[in-house]
């Protein structure tokens, strides 16, 4: 081979290795607008809910919602909003004929055996200090009983509720979960000493 061939082949290596480089790099930068399109967007940052207004009586009044805002008593899971008069449907149908003789302890069950909230979080949500309006939270019918979600955590009605307790309670008083000797009770601050049996859940 000659010098001149020899030197034309170097000559044509060393522009095509300089090339091709810069071809491959300009083609990754046009595929790249086309592949962040297809990236997830990253999440977020999380907000911190804003803080939940005192009520005059003292404790912490929870449920999600300020006073002021319409209710969403009677939503379901999915969305779906259930009438105001299928609400108040629902717990006609579970009152008490006679509470008497219709409800029972959890050691009358023979023990809380559900779900145990972890006691940090008990501690910031539940127990007298923490109250709401049942009629302001997600709200389903389970077996006829009444089962409304509550930070996070499903709460179901075990026993009727009193018969000596106005019709609309669940919209116009205030109530709380509290654990109390053998399980979990739901109280209502406008009468003192009941506790209905409930069960907690996800």
């Amino acid at each position: 081979m000659s010098m001149k061939s020899v030197i034309s082949t170097g000559a044509l290596f060393l522009l095509l290795g300089t090339i091709a480089p810069a071809y491959a790099q300009q083609h990754e930068e046009k595929g790249k607008p086309q592949q962040e399109q297809h990236k997830p967007e990253k999440p977020a940052p999380q907000q911190h809910p804003a803080p939940r207004p005192q009520q005059s009586s003292g404790g912490t009044y929870h449920g999600g919602v300020r006073p002021t805002e319409p209710a969403h008593g009677g939503v379901h899971p999915s969305g779906v909003p259930q009438h105001q008069g299928q609400v108040h449907s629902g717990f006609v149908q579970s009152r008490a004929a006679s509470w008497n003789t219709e409800h029972r302890t959890w050691g009358q069950r023979g023990g809380y055996n559900g779900y145990r909230i972890p006691e940090d979080r008990f501690r910031l949500y539940f127990g007298s200090g923490h109250f709401f309006r049942i009629s302001r939270l997600p709200l389903v019918f389970v077996g006829g009983s009444p089962r409304f979600q509550y930070d996070g955590y499903w709460v179901t009605f075990m026993d009727p509720w009193p018969d000596t307790w106005p019709a609309t309670w669940y919209e116009s008083d205030d109530v709380y979960v509290d654990y109390v000797d053998d399980g979990y009770y739901l109280f209502d601050r406008a009468h003192p000493g009941i506790a209905i049996a409930v069960t907690v859940s996800f």
